[in-house]
């Protein structure tokens, strides 16, 4: 296995999540998938989010090695995954390491991201960003940190407005919902 440069390399490696992803990453580079296979990821990533049985399915230990296996590659098969991400997601089911699945994701990303040179964003906002506003987000971001950014989309409504950026140790927090939190210490004095 290979360390990544930079910071975060090891860090990812050290983790299961880490682990897991940095395997997927080495076939998918040497199939020379890296692409398909990180959008076959956010594929997944957003039907976890979407769906509760699909959570459950990922997470339940009453679910039996046997029915994980055959309910996952249903699962890909329906989300219309490459091949690589199928047969990865079906040594996870196998070895009952479905639950990192959402770990696994984002240190996935956060490879194919530094193999690109680009630099990893994780940005929650609350409602949807249009293509406009990602284009206007990562020119933003690329002046501020001086290079490529790929951006990994979250929803959190919570959040009531505004946007929460972390890229790598550094936090952003633009959103509504910490403005009216800090307003409120302030009048409390």
């Amino acid at each position: 296995m290979e360390t990544l440069p930079g910071n975060g390399g090891g860090a990812i490696q050290a983790s299961l999540g880490g682990r897991y992803a940095l395997a997927l990453f080495e076939l998918a580079r040497d199939a020379k998938t890296i692409d398909a296979v990180e959008q076959s990821l956010s594929t997944v990533r957003d039907a976890l989010a979407q769906s509760d049985t699909l959570c459950d399915l990922t997470t339940s230990p009453m679910v039996s090695r046997g029915a994980a296996v055959k309910a996952i590659s249903a699962v890909a098969d329906e989300l219309g995954v490459d091949a690589t991400t199928k047969n990865f997601l079906g040594v996870l089911a196998e070895n009952h390491r479905l639950g990192a699945l959402a770990k696994i994701i984002k240190a996935y990303r956060t490879l194919a991201a530094q193999h690109r040179g680009e630099i990893a964003a994780e940005v929650t906002s609350a409602h949807p960003l249009s293509e406009e506003q990602v284009i206007e987000l990562k020119h933003q971001l690329r002046q501020r940190v001086g290079r490529e950014v790929s951006v990994d989309l979250n929803v959190d409504p919570s959040l009531l407005g505004g946007l929460v950026v972390r890229v790598g140790s550094q936090m952003i927090d633009s959103s509504i919902r910490t403005r009216l939190n800090t307003l409120a210490q302030a009048m409390k004095g």
